[in-house]
């Protein structure tokens, strides 16, 4: 048996073993349909493409999805890599299978200038088609799941890229999901590579407990069942260990050892209903001390993916800290396949059912949300803290919960109650007692918001900079958008001014009418005054703004200026190099020495090869400028160089220690730092050395970047080397 067909042997296996109706006709069809056209391709493991797509389709088909989703997993990438078009697959598998084909395709074909736009991108089209099918969103969390189980076959960039994108996109979008055995899988796989140090060392630290852990693990089981049975109560048991993600996360962002971890150690009592589950918390305290502090109410209190759960830390006579969570059936099902348990064990469910629907209202808030955002940074940072933050659960003086984004401040809980709460608010107290606006939240306060009749009272420009969460910062500027147009245009006339003026461009400078309406129109406005709005209520850059007058002014000023005959001609690269007494030859920059705008360059006559640019002091230039002087030339740095990036590597040497990688390149992320390659490896002596090639402006942008991790104690040393 081929193994494309042993793969689909297995999924329809897996199908069999369920009681839900599936179109086994319309399934094989795709699958032979998706056999054929990818006939001849393969996945750099080897094996023939199509078996991506069926362990897709296996995949979605363990979540419990429709037949219409597996169809489209085993299709999901024929638009995309083959001849088919769309219109063929909705004639061969109907509309609601072309539909969701269409919607995985548009969330592969992007096209990306940074890294920012590409993350951007990729959740700004992922809530679209959330909102319209969650089940678009599932199959491409599912392709990529498969892709991070086969990623030793990558070269080792990629399997850094992806597993960076996995980690900051993917496990977070899987956890706000629900989808909690997909998160785990994602979080651990991605850090194999992404300090695959760490991973071993915590996986080492698992593999040489297990003896003990297994003892403990049996005791704890014995004491819990023994003390339950006594009440006959029904109920099922379960035990973990926490994943490897889970405590490398804490271990590195807490700089805990692992002795210190509360709940390395996790139990799971399952029971029959809500009042069993609070009834068994009595007993668990009963049979072991509780830590105060670590106890959380998730059944009274959801959190936004709908997990519900309650979760105490206690400690036995051991004295090993451990956590029980304690849920019903219908909780565990939820907590274990989120979004995807509606269509598991419900029957029905279709992207029009209304108590499915109002599940991911949290979609459309976030949609409606972007509107008012300008510029691929703030849209970035305002998604991930709305979608993968941690929550923090506060009450009114009423009592209702009100969830948000862990480090909101009591502005944004305003907003949170409503519109008009946050626009008339004029001081808060917390716990009873009055507090600054900025006052930043904790689990458990109770906000009371203090507010005027005044109907011309309105948000302060400042809170716009205070608020947290983006759906107040979105309310702020509706509010200025609507009740303030004048004060908007003035005050963005004024930002844009001092923006021009941090510039070096003068006022006096002159800009027409018509050149401010081509900056307003090319920025979407549909005239100037609503680009002065705009900047005034916040909902555009008054800097971006400012760049493209003073870029204007320039171009302006060029095409005025005569045009000068150098005495002298020097070709001008697109490297931004000028080689004296040579015109219109190829030039390229020796990977000896990667020189930098910043360093003194000389130029080498190659033979067919144009000029080859060094450092000066690079060894080779040193020896040639000896042996062959004829050859060496005279360079300069051209002054565009500056706005061009360049190829730098620098070693580092530093200490071995869990998360020491990922604090470099978190450093390097912070930094804006572009690093094309990423090469770390073990010593022998306790210090790891790691190369690192990244693109930098000049030798001063390189020496602020080394200087910044030298900041870092782990790191003994830091030079500059060759690629």
């Amino acid at each position: 048996m081929e193994i494309e067909e042993k793969a689909f042997a297995e999924l329809t296996k897996l199908l069999d073993t369920s009681d839900k109706f599936y179109n086994r006709e319309l399934i094989t069809k795709a699958y032979e349909f998706a056999r054929s056209q990818h006939a001849g391709q393969f996945r750099q493991s080897g094996e023939p493409y199509v078996c991506h797509p069926i362990e897709v389709a296996k995949i979605i088909a363990s979540l419990g999805f429709d037949s219409d989703s597996i169809v489209a997993s085993l299709l999901h990438d024929v638009v995309e890599d083959t001849d088919v078009t769309l219109s063929s697959l909705k004639a061969s598998f109907g509309d609601e299978v072309a539909s969701l084909v269409d919607g995985v395709t548009k969330l592969g074909k992007i096209a990306y200038s940074s890294k920012e736009e590409q993350q951007m991108e990729y959740m700004r089209k992922m809530f679209f088609a959330m909102a319209n099918d969650i089940r678009v969103i599932v199959i491409k969390l599912a392709d990529r799941l498969h892709n991070m189980r086969t990623l030793d076959a990558c070269d080792k960039d990629k399997q850094l890229r992806i597993s960076l994108e996995t980690l900051e996109i993917f496990a977070p979008l899987s956890h706000r999901l629900g989808m909690r055995q997909m998160k785990v899988e994602l979080e651990d796989t991605s850090l194999k590579y992404l300090d695959p140090v760490g991973y071993d060392m915590i996986k080492t630290y698992l593999e040489n407990t297990t003896d003990d852990k297994n003892r403990f693990i049996n005791s704890i089981c014995e004491q819990i069942k023994k003390r339950l049975d006594e009440y006959s109560l029904n109920f099922k048991l379960e035990h973990r260990i926490k994943h490897i993600f889970s405590i490398y996360k804490k271990v590195f962002t807490q700089n805990k050892s692992f002795e210190e971890l509360y709940d390395i150690y996790a139990f799971r009592i399952i029971c029959d209903s809500v009042n069993d589950c609070y009834y068994i918390l009595g007993l668990v305290h009963d049979l072991f001390n509780p830590i105060p502090g670590r106890f959380k109410d998730y059944i009274s209190t959801p959190k936004p993916n709908m997990y519900q759960s309650l979760h105490t830390t206690v400690i036995g006579k051991d004295g090993i800290p451990f956590e029980i969570q304690i849920r019903t059936w219908d909780m565990h099902r939820t907590a274990e396949f989120g979004i995807a348990a509606h269509w598991k064990y419900k029957d029905n469910v279709s992207k029009s059912n209304v108590e499915f629907d109002s599940k991911l209202t949290w979609v459309r808030n976030i949609l409606e949300t972007q509107e008012d955002i300008s510029g691929t940074e703030d849209l970035l940072k305002s998604l991930k803290v709305d979608l993968f933050s941690d929550e923090v659960f506060v009450f009114t003086p009423k009592g209702d919960v009100i969830n948000l984004p862990a480090d909101s401040i009591v502005i944004d809980f305003a907003y949170a109650i409503h519109s008009a709460v946050g626009n008339r608010m004029i001081g808060a107290k917390v716990n009873g007692k009055i507090v600054n606006l900025d006052y930043t939240l904790s689990n458990g306060d109770i906000v009371e918001i203090i507010t005027t009749s005044s109907p011309n009272h309105g948000p302060s420009r400042n809170w716009l900079k205070m608020v947290h969460t983006n759906e107040a910062r979105s309310k702020i500027r509706q509010w200025f958008k609507k009740e303030r147009r004048d004060e908007n245009i003035s005050e963005g006339v004024s930002a844009i001014e001092y923006e021009l003026k941090s510039l070096g461009v003068s006022l006096s400078d002159p800009v027409t009418d018509e050149q401010l309406l081509n900056i307003s129109e090319s920025m979407h406005f549909s005239d100037i005054d609503d680009m002065y709005a705009a900047v005034g209520y916040g909902g555009a850059s008054a800097q971006k703004i400012a760049v493209k007058v003073r870029d204007m002014l320039a171009r302006i000023r060029t095409a005025d200026e005569p045009k000068i005959t150098p005495l002298r001609k020097k070709r001008m690269s697109t490297g931004g190099v000028s080689v004296e007494g040579i015109d219109n030859c190829l030039i390229k920059f020796a990977k000896c020495c990667n020189p930098l705008p910043g360093d003194f360059i000389v130029g080498f006559i190659t033979k067919g090869y144009g000029v080859s640019i060094h450092n000066i002091n690079c060894p080779n230039a040193r020896r040639g400028l000896e042996t062959e002087p004829d050859r060496w030339l005279k360079a300069s740095w051209d002054s565009g160089s500056e706005k061009k990036y360049f190829t730098a590597t620098i070693l580092v040497e530093a200490r071995k220690a869990v998360g020491l990688m990922a604090k470099i390149t978190s450093a390097l992320a912070d930094m804006k730092v572009s690093v094309t390659n990423f090469n770390a490896h073990d010593n022998g002596d306790d210090t790891v050395s790691a190369s690192i090639t990244m693109d930098v402006k000049n030798v001063d942008h390189l020496n602020f970047i080394i200087a910044k991790l030298k900041k870092n104690k782990l790191v003994n040393n830091i030079e500059r080397t060759s690629t």
